[in-house]
């Protein structure tokens, strides 16, 4: 697919969005999850990713039935982690059921990668020593 015909269809994928898509992008936008910014029907490489969290390099894939055991998906996600992306799929059923549960692994899954803001630093890390 050219990079013009990506991008009409990721246009395209935004507009028809499942009912799974639409439940997990409620909470997604806005940073919402951990100051987060999600995008949509991202395109990375020659795929299309459901939502990205590009600072964190992080994409979310939403699987109907279609995808059980699918060799493709698991082709995209290799192709995803050569790309150094961390990559987290759910079933829809999950997101439209138990959302809350979705959006606490997600939220671990981006706090992973975040220091807490209130322990010190590591040591020589911050600070000035004098020699």
């Amino acid at each position: 697919m050219r990079p013009g015909q990506k991008r009409n269809r990721a246009r395209q994928l935004r507009r028809e969005m499942t009912d799974a898509e639409r439940r997990l992008w409620s909470i997604l936008r806005n940073r919402q999850i951990a100051s987060s910014r999600f995008r949509r029907q991202v395109p990375i490489g020659p795929y299309i990713a459901d939502f990205a969290c590009l600072e964190v390099r992080l994409v979310i894939e939403l699987d109907g039935g279609q995808h059980d055991r699918s060799l493709s998906d698991a082709r995209r996600d290799a192709f995803l982690r050569r790309q150094h992306f961390r990559v987290l799929r759910f079933w829809n059923n999950e997101v439209l059921q138990n959302l809350e549960g979705v959006a606490w692994r997600i939220e671990q899954e981006l706090l992973m990668d975040c220091p807490h803001p209130s322990l010190p630093p590591h040591a020589g890390e911050g600070a000035d020593h004098a020699s």
